[in-house]
């Protein structure tokens, strides 16, 4: 695997040690050399430590080797100093990789945030390959990146219009208070149900949200605007905030029923019925 700065990484093997015999030797030497003659000292915040510790390695770096006469700091200068390039623009990050299918409404979830991103509408069905750090989130496709952004740390849903399909971005692009204004001209009952049903929705629901106004706003057409209204006047009285509440209402007539008052309604008589005197 190769990383931002040009170099290879290659994983020691299961049971060979003597492919990191090097590395082995070089953190005895380490631990002999600087943490050992510290284990006894006393330190009262992070940054004396790391005084101590760099004070410490700078002895280490200028003491010669055993076998030839030079130190590392003088082997640095002489043969890598020249042949290093320049640090990458950003700092090196962790990265985790997730498998995932892609879902039916374009978003994979980063379940360690509770948090969904969308990815392009083309790709519903396909396997995709997730990729985070602590700040990016990247989706790949057949080893190309199809989705990038920043990683977002609480419940919710981040969406690019780009990567939605045209139905869902014409929503999307519409504006809940036109929505609103519309429904207020056909009725006061169809604007406070509308907004109602605004409210109550996600920010992923959306879109669904304002395709159910859109339909109820369309009912005037067929049933007219006074039924219309008296239907969304009944909707809200049961509480159902929906298009197909509505719609329901006004095929089966609802609407032109009327209904007793639930106070006027009269109770027989009887020893189970402990009335309203008994609950105060």
């Amino acid at each position: 695997m190769q990383d931002t700065c040009g170099t290879a990484i290659i994983p020691a093997r299961p049971h060979s040690p003597k492919d990191k015999a090097m590395v082995e030797s070089a953190i005895k030497i380490v631990y002999q050399r600087v943490f050992a003659p510290l284990r006894n000292s006393l330190f009262l915040s992070i940054e004396e430590l790391n005084q101590a510790i760099r004070e410490r390695l700078e002895k280490h770096n200028r003491a010669p080797f055993q076998r030839i006469r030079i130190s590392r700091k003088d082997l640095f200068n002489q043969v890598e100093k020249d042949a290093l390039g320049s640090l990458p623009l950003s700092r090196y990050e962790l990265k985790e990789f997730r498998s995932l299918k892609v879902p039916s409404n374009y978003h994979i979830e980063l379940r360690e945030d509770n948090h969904f991103y969308s990815i392009p509408w083309q790709l519903r069905g396909k396997r995709i390959m997730l990729v985070y750090t602590q700040s990016t989130v990247e989706v790949y496709h057949q080893n190309m990146r199809v989705a990038f952004h920043q990683r977002e740390r609480k419940r919710g849903y981040t969406t690019l219009k780009e990567h939605m399909p045209p139905q869902h971005r014409f929503y999307a692009e519409l504006s809940p208070e036109e929505v609103v204004s519309q429904g207020g001209k056909i009725g006061e009952e169809v604007k406070v149900l509308i907004e109602k049903i605004l409210r109550y929705s996600s920010t992923r629901q959306r879109h669904q949200a304002l395709r159910s106004c859109l339909g109820i706003i369309d009912l005037s057409r067929h049933y007219g605007k006074e039924r219309l209204n008296r239907a969304c006047r009944r909707a809200l009285e049961f509480h159902v905030f929906s298009y197909k509440a509505v719609r329901n209402i006004l095929q089966k007539g609802l609407d032109r029923v009327k209904e007793e008052p639930l106070s006027s309604r009269s109770y027989p008589v009887h020893s189970n019925i402990r009335g309203e005197s008994y609950f105060k």
